[in-house]
């Protein structure tokens, strides 16, 4: 028996940075939407537990024994075997949560397939911040270091388009470099009537790390210069610590063929957001 799990890309329509702990974490408040573009993690059955990675971005990764993947399975349920694949679709350390998505994805599979119950989301915080959010893989706020989760705004169906210029920001680095102080939580609506109304909300908040970001890899910043140069673009801007970048748009489709006037050897995707309910692997 094989299963497969879709691990949708994670984007951060904005990121405050609002605090710090005494640990040295910082707080965060974000809102995290999931377009319709990710890895693929799929579990056969093995007595022994080994991983696979494949797909356009599998060559830089390793089937190392720190591997997310594998860590969320010995987590889960220690000294338990299968067989785990990846096909890694997403660029790395990227700002998209790939790495979460894929660890979030490993463990909601392995749980179903070995018929153990256990308490998901906090093991997934165990595993990163970013990983409780992926679980479920709908849009959401973020709070604390990111685990405080609570529901978006009803948002209105958009589209959007993700580019990356292979270049990784490591996000330590990038909380090292910014400068300046806290920014406030916004005071987000219930629900967005339409795309312009949602834009002009997220006019008035910020990327907090985008400016650091920029100042470790000069090229994000020309990321950002094409995209806002899109044909209907209505936002751009860089989603968690880089060095992807994304721009909002009215429509899927307009996304899909913006994204063709993305030049190489850039990545580029563009569509909508994932729909867990309608998603087929």
């Amino acid at each position: 028996m094989r299963v497969s799990g879709f691990a949708p890309a994670k984007v951060n329509l904005y990121l405050h940075v609002t605090g710090k702990r005494a640990d040295g974490y910082h707080l965060l408040d974000s809102l995290a939407v999931f377009p319709d573009v990710g890895d693929v993690v799929s579990v056969t059955a093995q007595e022994a537990l080994s991983l696979e990675i494949s797909g356009p971005f599998g060559a830089t990764l390793r089937a190392e024994e720190d591997n997310l993947l594998l860590r969320a399975a010995k987590l889960l349920a220690p000294g338990r075997g299968a067989a785990l694949t990846l096909e890694k679709n997403l660029p790395v350390a990227s700002g998209i949560g790939g790495g979460s998505a894929d660890a979030a994805a490993a463990l909601t599979l392995l749980s179903a397939f070995w018929g153990v119950a256990a308490d998901l989301p906090a093991l997934a915080l165990q595993l990163g911040a970013d990983v409780p959010v992926c679980l479920a893989s709908r849009p959401a706020r973020m709070r604390g270091i990111g685990e405080v989760l609570a529901p978006a705004p009803r948002l209105p169906d958009f589209g959007m388009v993700l580019v990356n210029p292979g270049v990784a920001v490591p996000t330590p680095a990038v909380f090292k470099a910014r400068q300046g102080g806290f920014s406030p939580p916004p005071d987000l609506p219930g629900a967005w009537p339409d795309v312009d109304a949602m834009v002009a909300d997220l006019h008035h908040y910020t990327n907090d790390l985008q400016e650091a970001a920029i100042a470790i890899a000069p090229v994000i910043g020309e990321v950002l210069n094409t995209v806002c140069a899109l044909p209907g673009v209505k936002l751009a801007r860089m989603s968690g610590s880089g060095a992807t970048c994304f721009a909002v748009f009215e429509t899927p489709a307009q996304a899909a063929a913006a994204a063709a006037h993305i030049p190489e050897p850039w990545w580029r995707w563009g569509g909508g957001l994932y729909q867990p309910e309608q998603k087929r692997l």
